[in-house]
Formats: C-alpha cells, structure tokens, sequence
C-alpha cells in the first residue's frame, strides 16, 4: 500500500476535479483527492496494477499525466497556444461590428472561417472536458460554455445557409459571439492557472530548495553533485552562503544557519560538531562539513512540504456548502436558460435571435468554478503563510476549527517550562547514604522518558553506576518502581501516599520514604508576554501532572485563569473532554502523557521538541524554538483563513444571484456575460492572494 500522486494536464475547473475523483473512486480506486489548484491527483495503490488502472482512467478521461521533466520540455502550456490562437482569429470578428458594412469583415464567408480554427478550438478544450463530464454524470462549467458558443456557432450557420445572398443574413451573423465567449473564458482559465500558482507559492518556495547542487568529498577530492545522488553517510562540504543540501550531522567546522524558510525563526541559529542540519536552510557564517542522515524523501523538507500538501487537500466542513451547490449547478442553469429562450420567444414577444442571446448569455455568465475555488484557494494560502512562520498545520479543517476556539489548555513541564529541571533541594534520611541514593535515583529515571525523569538522569549522571534493575513498572503521571539487590524502590510524586509538603518528589524503599526533592523549572523565553496576549481573547487553564504547588506558582506567574494539578494521562483526557464539550478547545502539550488528550481536543498542538507520539496526535506543530510563542499567529491565520473563506462563498454565491437575472433581462449580451464569467474566478482567486498580505500578526 503507497500513496501515489500523478501531475495531470487539462483540468480546467473544480468539478474537472471532481468528475475525475468520482470515476476513480467508482473503479475501485481508495482515497483519491484530486487538487485542481495544484493538478495532482493522489490515491492509494495496492499495486502497479492499480497505478495503471488510474492513469488508463484518467487518459481515458481526456487529460494528460506527466512529470517534471516533460513540464520542463513544455515551454507554452495547451492552454496559452489556444488562447493565442483563438485571439488572433476573434479580433477581426470582433473589430467588424465597428466597421461600415460595405467592409470585407461582413462577409459571412470571412466570418465563418475566421470563426471555424476557434470553434474547433472550443470543441478540443471545452467539448471533450464537457463530454466527458456528462459521462461521470458531474456535468461540469464546460457544459455550460461549450453549449453557449455552440449556439451562437449553429444558429449563424443555420442563418447563413437559409438567408444566404439577403440582406437578412446579417440579422444571423453571431459568429463573433460564439469565438469571443471561446477567447474570453481561455483568457479568464489562462489567468485563473496563474493566478492559483501565487496561491500555491510556500510549496513552490519550499520545493526550490530541493533542486539543488551538492558538493560531495570522496578520498580527498570534492565533486559536484545533484541532490538525487546523495545517498546516506556521504560526506558533503557546505561553505558561507550555500544551501544544506540535505539532512546531516556536522563532523567538522562550525556556522550560523538560517532557518527561517523551515522554522520562521529569523536570526540564525549556531551550530556546532554533532548538531544537526536541516536540508534547504542556508549557512550564513562559517564552513562544514556533514554526514548524510536521511534519504532526500526522509528529510525534515520533504516532510513538511508533504504535510503542506496533505493539509491543503483536507477540506473544511464550509466547503460542503459550495460542493452541494456545485453539483447541481450546471444543470440548473440549463434550465433557466431553456426557459429563459422558450418563454421570451413564445411569452414576451421577444424575437427569436433576443431570446436566443439572452439564453445564451444566461449559461455563459454562470460560473460555478467560483463556488468551488472558495475554500481551497484560501486554505492554500493559510497554510502556506503558517508553514513560512514555522507552523505546520496538517488539515484544512484545523484552520476552520482554530477560527472557532474558545478555551485554550496548557501542560506545564516542556510546553510553558523547559524542561530542564534542577534540584533546589534534597533531603536523605539519616540512614542512607546520599551517594548511593543519587544512583538508585539515576537508575530508576533512566527508564523513564518524562521531563524530569531526563533532568533528574543529567544531574545525577557523575554519581551514577550500572545497578541491575528489575520488574520495571512505569505509572504515568505518578511514579516508576523497579527492584534493585531485591528491594523494591519506587520514586514520584506525593500521589504515592498522598504526602502534603513543600517537596516535588519522594524515594520509597520497600514502602518506607528514604529521600524527598524539591525541584524547579524556569518558564520558557517569551511565555509570559504569549500568555498575556491569549488571554484577551480566550479562556487559558493549566492541566499538568506536577504538584499543586507548582502548578499555582506558574499560574501566578503567567496569569493562567484556571488549575487542573496533578493529573494522570487518563484525568487530562477526561478534563479535556468536559472542556470539549462546553465550547472547542485547543490542547498544547508535548509529552507521551499529552498524546491522548491531544487527541480528544478539538485541536491538539505540540512543539518541535516534542515526543514523536505528541507530534504525530497533534493537529498542529510549531517548529519555532520549541516555544508557544507562535501560538496567536496561528489563531490569527485560522481566523482570518475562515473570514476569507466566508467573504469568497459570498461573492461567488452573490455574483451568480445577481448575474443570471441580468442576463435573462437582457441587460448583458454573451460576450460582456462571457468577461464577466472569466473575471469571477479571479476576483475570488485576488481575494484569497490578498490574505498573504493582510497584517495577521497582530
């Protein structure tokens, strides 16, 4: 089983996507997305044999699969040899109704053939996209245009054939109509494609880094390489300026990085032998050299950049809306344009060729791709401005829930604290001997992964040796017990026997107290002013494991309205589940012990530093310094996404509302309908680029 994606050619709306979704999935093909935004497809694959039934699928469909090196090839696209085509052919035509009528332009003959290369034109692009949506039964906007220049095509033939050498066959002549609606619906898909691709730019920005040359040293000598060819363990040099290649630990030298396209952290970051690179982030200061550690498809990049891409395929339950109307759309408006000739020929004692336009004009100014580019485009956009400030938000619908939030919970120890925990203080019974129980202590904890369990492990690390410990037994949030030379010792928190003191952790040797620290960890750089800016808006409550002590002191501190202390894996969930069921609430935490309760939020958010367990349950993961810091940009990014969404379903739901009375009115003939219809996407489009440069920092 492996997700496959294929780049396919010649989708030219939303529901192009969507008939090609629903033929696949009716051919036994699982999990299939298509994004008509970024013309891929994606889908499950059993197999090759399920990879070929696909392409066979979807070539059959009349679309083009190819890859980067035939896109590569592919100087001017399909779309761009049409449009120019269809122009050079429709300025005549269209220049002829300014003309006096004695001018060659009016002859019907001229006029069929100028408009014949752009008909045929319109049959290849629109007629097969249309034909074969009729065929999916998901008729999509081609329907719509393919019919309208249709008639507009027929009707003057018919015209020309009948009054053929009469001065009436100039009351016939629409050809001009049938190749300007053509030319002008290429022209709104030609910038509809290119205005999507600004949409799309975070990935493309992110993919760049990708396509990079690297600079590989094989006994002694250095040559020049592609990214594909980099295998892991290879040593590579990277100097000032450059890019890191790919993943890798530096074995020599020493730099500044910056790390900002991956973790929107702006000033550079030092690193030293044994740190870790990120491929794409780029050496500003100093030269090293690093050994490979992942695969180009393994790396930190290509991860985000697939996480990017999955978000950006989720839809948002507001996207139900539009896809419901959608899928009714086009026959609806065949419809209103069927009653529209039928009754203002034979109802209003309009003439034939009136009531002709006018139907005409009613199909060609409809546009449903404006319905259906609503969301995805904004979403594109969000994720895309999030994942620049190093923020990975891994479903479109987590932007929509993040604009609804009310209550926000925090775990302490790793998320609003470092994580380093030092000793203030310890007490040993006077039967013991303090180095011997700094090694239990160290040989109990090293089994453990909690925060503390680490801290308490670094300190006592000078005093530790290998003691033999047995029957281990971990209970989270609580303690861990483990026999050392037959005695039983269990080390954790006052929940052990429910002492009330002023310590954090106690010793117990076969169940008597044999020592007690005190503890303290610092509040993480920049909490306070984050905490402070949350609270304007939203209600924050601390759920932690640690000791109500501790748990009150932080609250005080960082002006946390609500306590949940010393609470199991198993309480936080029940907490977080309450809280879920008052008003949607946001979870950040970044333990093993947080995984489940980052799960029952509404959205789970974790830190880059966090357990994998943590990150995988989390909605959203901030790779910024491991702090919340960039918490209420995200919440800004989620509500303005949301405010996009809504304010691009508006207009495209407002713009058909008005648009097709206009047209059954006869206010506006095909050809104003059809410019009218080519701009409708961009605006939509325009509004959802207009997000990347809103302030949404504040």
């Amino acid at each position: 089983m492996k997700n496959i994606i294929l780049k396919v050619n010649g989708m030219s709306c939303t529901n192009c996507a969507k008939g090609i979704q629903k033929n696949l999935e009716k051919n036994n093909i699982t999990e299939v997305n298509v994004n008509f935004s970024t013309s891929e497809v994606s889908f499950i694959a059993k197999d090759d044999n399920d990879i070929n039934k696909a392409k066979y699928l979807i070539k059959k469909m009349g679309y083009v699969i190819y890859d980067e090196k035939i896109k590569q090839k592919l100087k001017i696209s399909k779309l761009e040899k049409y449009f120019y085509t269809s122009l050079f052919f429709t300025i005549p035509l269209f220049l002829h109704m300014f003309l006096p009528k004695e001018n060659i332009l009016h002859n019907p003959v001229i006029q069929f053939f100028l408009c014949l290369p752009v008909f045929i034109i319109g049959i290849k692009y629109f007629g097969k996209s249309a034909w074969n949506s009729i065929k999916m039964k998901f008729p999509n906007m081609d329907v719509l245009i393919f019919i309208g220049s249709t008639s507009a095509f027929l009707y003057s033939l018919i015209g020309w054939i009948i009054f053929n050498n009469t001065s009436q066959v100039y009351n016939y002549m629409f050809f001009e109509t049938c190749a300007t609606i053509i030319t002008l619906v290429l022209l709104g898909n030609l910038l509809e494609h290119n205005s999507i691709k600004k949409t799309t730019s975070s990935i493309s920005d992110l993919s760049k880094m990708q396509h990079t040359i690297a600079k590989r040293e094989v006994d002694g000598l250095v040559e020049e390489i592609k990214i594909d060819e980099i295998k892991v363990n290879d040593i590579l040099i990277v100097n000032t300026g450059d890019i890191v290649p790919i993943d890798g630990k530096i074995i020599e030298g020493s730099c500044s990085v910056d790390e900002s396209m991956i973790t929107g952290e702006s000033l550079p970051i030092s690193k030293n032998i044994d740190d870790n690179v990120i491929g794409g982030t780029i050496i500003t200061n100093g030269n090293i050299k690093i050994k490979v550690i992942n695969e180009k498809e393994d790396t930190v990049l290509s991860k985000i950049i697939l996480l990017i891409k999955d978000a950006q395929k989720s839809k948002p339950k507001i996207q139900r809306t539009g896809d419901k109307i959608s899928a009714i759309f086009v026959p609806v408006v065949i419809t209103i344009s069927i009653l529209t000739l039928i009754l203002g020929y034979y109802f209003f004692n309009l003439t034939f060729q009136e009531a002709l336009l006018r139907s005409i004009a009613v199909l060609v100014i409809s546009c449903p791709c404006a319905m259906g580019l609503a969301t995805p485009t904004a979403v594109m956009v969000g994720v895309g401005i999030a994942a620049k400030n190093g923020i990975l938000i891994k479903g479109g619908d987590t932007l929509e829930k993040l604009a609804e939030i009310k209550t926000i919970a925090f775990d302490k120890t790793g998320t609003l604290t470092n994580g380093n925990f030092e000793i203030e203080k310890l007490v040993v019974n006077e039967t013991e001997n303090e180095s011997k129980v700094k090694n239990i202590i160290y040989n109990l904890e090293k089994h453990s992964s909690h925060p503390i369990a680490k801290s308490l492990c670094n300190i006592y690390k000078k005093f530790a040796t290998n003691l033999k410990v047995s029957k281990i037994i971990e209970k989270k949030g609580k303690s861990i017990i483990g026999t050392i030379n037959n005695q039983k010792y269990e080390i954790g928190s006052s929940k052990i026997k429910d002492t009330e003191d002023d310590f954090d952790l106690y010793l117990y040797k076969e169940g008597k107290l044999i020592a007690k620290l005190k503890i303290y960890d610092q509040i993480k750089h920049r909490t306070k002013e984050t905490i402070e800016n949350i609270n304007l808006k939203y209600n924050t409550i601390l759920v932690s494991g640690d000791s109500r002590r501790k748990c009150k002191n932080i609250s005080k501190k960082l002006n946390i309205k609500e306590i949940y202390s010393e609470q199991t894996p198993i309480d936080k969930i029940d907490i977080i589940d309450k809280l879920v069921q008052k008003s949607p609430t946001i979870m950040v935490g970044d333990g093993i012990n947080d995984a489940p309760a980052l799960e029952k939020a509404t959205i789970g958010i974790s830190l880059s530093d966090s357990t994998q367990i943590a990150i995988k349950s989390a909605d959203i993961v901030l790779l910024n310094k491991n702090t919340i810091e960039k918490l209420p940009l995200t919440l800004n990014i989620g509500k303005h996404t949301l405010l996009t969404i809504k304010q691009n379903l508006f207009w495209a739901f407002s713009y058909n509302i008005i648009a097709i009375p206009l047209a059954i009115l006869g206010l506006l003939n095909p050809m104003w309908a059809a410019l009218f219809m080519a701009f409708s996407d961009i605006i939509v489009i325009g509004n959802s680029i207009r997000l990347r440069y809103k302030n949404i920092f504040s």
